[in-house]
Formats: C-alpha cells, sequence, structure tokens
C-alpha cells in the first residue's frame, strides 16, 4: 500500500480487535503513526505493526469515561506531537432484547460506549485538528444505524446516534477543513458476529445467505474505505455515512 499518511497520526479506538485493529494495520501500511486505544490491550496488533515496521503505541481507553479520552489524546500529542486522523469504532453489541424488556444498565453501557463514547472522542480530537488547520475523522455505526434490527434496542439507537453526530460536526467543521463522517459495516467477521451466531457456522450461513454478495464481509474492507475516507482521494465528502455492507441496505 503506498505510504499516503508519512509523518501523519491517527487514532483507532477498539484498535485491539475486529474492525479496529484491522484499521490500526492499514493506516500503519499506509505510513502513519498509530496510536492503539482500547479498554484491554492485544499485544498482536501492536506486534504485528512494529514487526512490519510500523510505529505504534498503545494506550488504555474506556471511551465512555471521559477522563480516559482525554488522557487519550494528550497522550497522543505527548508521544507524537500531532493528530491527523481518527477512526472512532470502539462499540459494543448489548444484551439482546425487545424494546420493553431492555434494561437500564443495559441502555446506559451501549449507548455510553457507542454514542457518548464517539462524541466524547470527538470533543477532545477536534481542538487539536483545529490547531493544525485540518484533519479527518471517521465515526463506526452500523448498518444498525440505518435500518432497525429487532431485539437491539440500544444498538440501534445508539448507531442511529453516532450518523446524527457526525452530520451535525461536518455541518460545524466544514470550513475548518475538517472531515467528519461514518462507515456502516453490515455483517462483518469479526469477534462481535462470533458472539452474535454462538460462533455457529450454520447460523453463519444464514447471515451469509442474507447478504447480496453471498457472503460477510471481512475487516479489511471496512478498514479499506476508512483509509479512504480519511485520505486526500475524498477531500470534498463530508457528512456522510457510507454502508460496507455488500448490499445489505440496498434491499
Amino acid at each position: 500500500m503506498e505510504k499516503i499518511f508519512g509523518n501523519k497520526v491517527a487514532i483507532v479506538t477498539g484498535g485491539s480487535f475486529g474492525i479496529g485493529r484491522a484499521a490500526a494495520i492499514a493506516f500503519a501500511k499506509s505510513g502513519a503513526k498509530v496510536v492503539i486505544a482500547d479498554w484491554k490491550e492485544n499485544s498482536e496488533t501492536l506486534d504485528h505493526i512494529r514487526s512490519a515496521k510500523g510505529d505504534a503505541i498503545f494506550v488504555q481507553c474506556d471511551v465512555s469515561k471521559e477522563s480516559d479520552v482525554q488522557k487519550l489524546v494528550e497522550q497522543t500529542i505527548a508521544h507524537y506531537g500531532r493528530l491527523d486522523y481518527a477512526f472512532n469504532n470502539a462499540g459494543v453489541e448489548g444484551a439482546p432484547a425487545v424494546t420493553h424488556e431492555c434494561t437500564n444498565e443495559n441502555w446506559d453501557r451501549t449507548t455510553g460506549i457507542n454514542l457518548k463514547g464517539v462524541w466524547l472522542c470527538m470533543k477532545y480530537e477536534i481542538p487539536q485538528m483545529l490547531k493544525q488547520g485540518k484533519g479527518a475523522i471517521v465515526n463506526n455505526a452500523s448498518i444498525a444505524g440505518l435500518v432497525g434490527f429487532p431485539n437491539i434496542p440500544a444498538y440501534v439507537a445508539s448507531k442511529h446516534g453516532v450518523i446524527g453526530l457526525t452530520k451535525n460536526a461536518a455541518l460545524e467543521y466544514a470550513r475548518q477543513n475538517i472531515r467528519v463522517n461514518a462507515v456502516c459495516p453490515g455483517v462483518i467477521k469479526t469477534p462481535m458476529i462470533d458472539r452474535f451466531t454462538g460462533n455457529s457456522k450454520e447460523v453463519e450461513k444464514q447471515f451469509a445467505s442474507q447478504e447480496p454478495v453471498g457472503r460477510l464481509g471481512e475487516p479489511e474492507e471496512v478498514a479499506d474505505a476508512v483509509i479512504w475516507l480519511c485520505s486526500d482521494s475524498s477531500s470534498f465528502i463530508t457528512g456522510n455515512a457510507i454502508p460496507v455492507d455488500g448490499g445489505w441496505t440496498a434491499q
């Protein structure tokens, strides 16, 4: 991959696993210095980047806690001196339940990480980008931010909120040369989907059969979209929620 992000710095939240891991590796391959943020460290991601001569650090962070997010951005600036890109990816699926049986605890935890976490990240990322005069942010929403999915009301509400927040921030900072977009992954082969399916190959096949392309997506396919949205190749794109879903939402 071309080193389009040489001397640039990217934060990836939820960067230890799944789509976040793939994005962290893709940023590094593109030449960026990467800050991998997660509540739990997966040394494989860091080791993978460093073994390929990439530059990355890990910062422990619970994105639902303001103090953690503030420290994340502060440590990024202290270590690398700048922040050019952010992929606000950290998220949880929450516990399945119909709307009237969704618990307060599940609602608060799911929206706290998925929606409040994205807002907190932008709250601290954007001031640094304003100082530098440029930046690009990609928030991870979901096809569940575009359509409904029964039995996961907190997740669906949080992901719809991410898209609204993305559009709002895009309008606020468009003239300050900061672009804000969202990706909306479909059914991607990640640990989250493994939990949804219970690691059942039969259930996985059922998900795949609902995809117009006939298969599940790969984390790297979402990561490629994130890289493109951060690159100058998408310089006229902001405020968009782009499905990476194998045609799911076109049905």
